[in-house]
């Protein structure tokens, strides 16, 4: 079974504006969509479209937990939430007009008691399964909740991945996750350098595997993606030509597509032209892709 933990999942309230924002004013909007998601409900939802059986985990709240919640069965993806105390999961306001603004909420408190029960599910995870952690953490968790995970993880055949930036991705290659996705901005912010070319991009994710990384993910936006695996071999993709509607959501697809294409194959390229192809189709697409979009993107790569 794959897994994905969603420390504070949110609704994106996106409000369309043909006219400039004018702040101190009232402002008309032309249209209002709702989404539902947070980074792992993203790669949940995208392994759901492919035909891909997975777990959502992870801590909603109040009345807009409860529809985060619904949205997710809706979508017929099993979800095991962790029923907060007090307070609202997160309503995260993004108003797009001539520029783009966007308000992001703090989220509830997540206390000692509903992070242990988290920790009691993981002890369902069985050797074989995969759990997927991505995203920043919530500002009521220890900055290491990641470390923890993986620490307790690490004595089982559990494979881990981990959609993280900075020190937070840093701290927790001891642990020799099996995947790892840093962009190539992020890759280079980790050694506090610009990479130019593919060259660097290779000896620095390289670099990463040293410090225990297994496989290394990079994606490259418009100029496609680098994959360096455990077993020494380098593959390098561009991506389709399209026009770019959306970029939320997209790199999580890209995580959701490789986990799903190595998953039915146990081959590194092609779990490389899945995931290549679920995040390009995601960014050609309103909302996440649908399966039948990223397979038509997977036979054109």
């Amino acid at each position: 079974m794959i897994y994905t933990i969603t420390f504070n999942p949110a609704i994106d309230y996106v409000v369309r504006m043909g006219s400039k924002l004018l702040p101190g004013m009232t402002n008309r909007s032309d249209s209002e969509e709702c989404y539902f998601g947070g980074k792992g409900i993203n790669v949940s939802t995208i392994l759901k479209n492919l035909g891909i059986d997975n777990t959502a985990l992870g801590f909603v709240a109040g009345f807009t937990g409860k529809a985060i919640a619904e949205s997710v069965d809706k979508k017929g993806i099993k979800a095991d939430f962790i029923q907060l105390p007090e307070g609202i999961s997160r309503i995260n306001v993004k108003i797009k007009g001539e520029t783009e603004t966007e308000i992001n909420a703090q989220g509830p408190k997540i206390p000692k008691e509903a992070l242990d029960k988290l920790f009691t599910q993981l002890d369902e995870l069985k050797d074989g399964d995969t759990i997927i952690l991505a995203g920043s953490i919530p500002s009521t968790l220890p900055s290491d909740i990641y470390e923890k995970i993986l620490e307790k993880l690490q004595d089982r055949k559990i494979d881990t991945v981990v959609d993280a930036t900075k020190d937070l991705l840093k701290n927790v290659l001891k642990y020799h996750p099996f995947l790892i996705k840093p962009n190539n901005h992020e890759l280079g912010e980790m050694f506090g350098t610009v990479l130019k070319t593919d060259d660097e991009i290779e000896a620095h994710a390289k670099k990463l595997q040293e410090m225990g990384a297994r496989n290394v993910l990079i994606s490259m936006a418009g100029d496609g993606a680098m994959l360096i695996t455990e077993t020494g071999e380098k593959y390098r993709i561009g991506v389709p030509k399209g026009t770019v509607r959306n970029s939320v959501g997209a790199g999580d697809s890209m995580v959701a597509g490789f986990i799903a294409g190595f998953n039915q194959t146990h081959n590194y390229e092609e779990a490389l032209k899945m995931g290549t192809a679920a995040g390009s189709a995601t960014a050609f697409s309103d909302d996440l892709a649908t399966g039948e979009a990223i397979k038509a993107i997977y036979e054109k790569l």
